[in-house]
């Protein structure tokens, strides 16, 4: 997979402005590194740890009514984990130590993620007034199947 270089610029950039950063990974939501800057941690464990996290975490903002989930914390022993939303379909994922001051990561992180979007956009959000063709072929319902369409006619006789 090759990787934009200006989102490892990005990441490279963030580690310089939260010094007590120990690994960066930018990953989809459903766990694949698109990019990291994460040394001696395990890329791929985090990016798979950090989507589960994700998954759940926005089930429990779904579950209490709070709206679309933005950046969850997890405070350890040794520091923190941060992860932020960057769009419905990725996540930026920080492991900082316990030195670091949170509001600084969480400030820096939000630039960082806003300028990743607009990296990672593959193609400009169609305009508000925009529709799709009304000609466009539209999915026919399936149709309803019940057991006995299944079997052969001759299971349909009653015996006489």
């Amino acid at each position: 997979m090759t990787v934009d270089p200006a989102v490892l610029t990005e990441l490279g950039y963030l580690r310089t402005r939260v010094p007590e950063l120990s690994g960066s990974v930018l990953a989809t939501a459903d766990g694949m590194v698109v990019a990291h800057d994460a040394h001696g941690t395990d890329p791929d464990s985090l990016a798979a740890l950090a989507a589960a996290h994700l998954a759940l975490a926005r089930r429990f903002a779904h579950a209490v009514n709070q709206g679309e989930l933005r950046e969850s914390v997890v405070e350890c022993e040794g520091g923190y984990i941060t992860s932020y939303t960057a769009g419905p379909d990725a996540l930026l994922t920080l492991v900082t130590s316990g030195a670091a001051n949170l509001a600084m990561v969480h400030l820096e992180a939000r630039r960082c993620v806003r300028r990743l979007v607009t990296l990672l956009a593959l193609e400009p959000p169609a305009p508000a007034w925009w529709e799709p063709p009304a000609t466009a072929a539209r999915a026919k319902p399936l149709a309803r199947r019940t057991p006995m369409a299944t079997l052969p006619t001759s299971f349909h006789r009653r015996p006489a």
